[in-house]
């Protein structure tokens, strides 16, 4: 082989290198936003659903009930109690239901939250629906200041069927509130 031509194999070589870490570096990019699409499409790793308010006339309710229970956690970091209302529910499948929580800063400053939440049996991620919540915004509060909270929401009717459900008489949805720093 002479010496050109193994100049443009390894030219090519080392373009099908860069080439593929290039790939790579943009495969671990798209990673984590891509999981998250995928986990809020799927209800896989105990993502909910979110619903649209215009898809709840044709929701139907199910005979099939499932408690739902809820848990309320608050980040070393942020000075607030964060408590639910109402520590269970029992629900038909279907039923659109609401539960409230109390949120109180016990600083005399004002201070800035947000809520990421996770729903588990895995199994019932995917049917636990999403229709209004505290958790998409930021949440503000004053010094000493109380708020109550509500995460309005359903389990899905397909839940019922799902043969993979059929033991899960319980689902957990869990909050936790961390701490935003002001302007971010």
């Amino acid at each position: 082989m002479s010496g050109e031509a193994k100049d443009r194999r390894h030219g090519r070589i080392a373009l099908a290198c860069a080439g593929f870490v290039a790939v790579m570096v943009g495969a671990a990019f798209a990673a984590v936003p891509l999981y998250s699409i995928f986990c809020s499409v799927t209800g896989f790793d105990g993502t909910p659903s979110i619903a649209k308010v215009e898809a709840l006339p044709g929701i139907k309710v199910g005979e099939r009930k499932v408690k739902i229970r809820f848990d309320a956690n608050v980040a070393n970091d942020l000075p607030w109690t964060f408590t639910p209302e109402q520590r269970e529910q029992t629900v038909h499948v279907g039923e659109l239901t609401e539960a409230k929580y109390r949120i109180t800063n016990t600083t005399g400053k004002a201070t800035l939250g947000a809520a990421v939440y996770n729903v588990t049996p895995f199994q019932g991620g995917g049917y636990f629906t999403k229709v209004d919540c505290f958790c998409f915004d930021q949440q503000p509060l004053g010094p000493n200041e109380t708020r109550e909270v509500t995460v309005l929401y359903y389990v899905d009717p397909a839940f019922a069927d799902d043969r993979d459900a059929k033991g899960v008489n319980v689902i957990t949805l869990s909050y936790t509130f961390f701490s935003v720093e002001a302007g971010s």
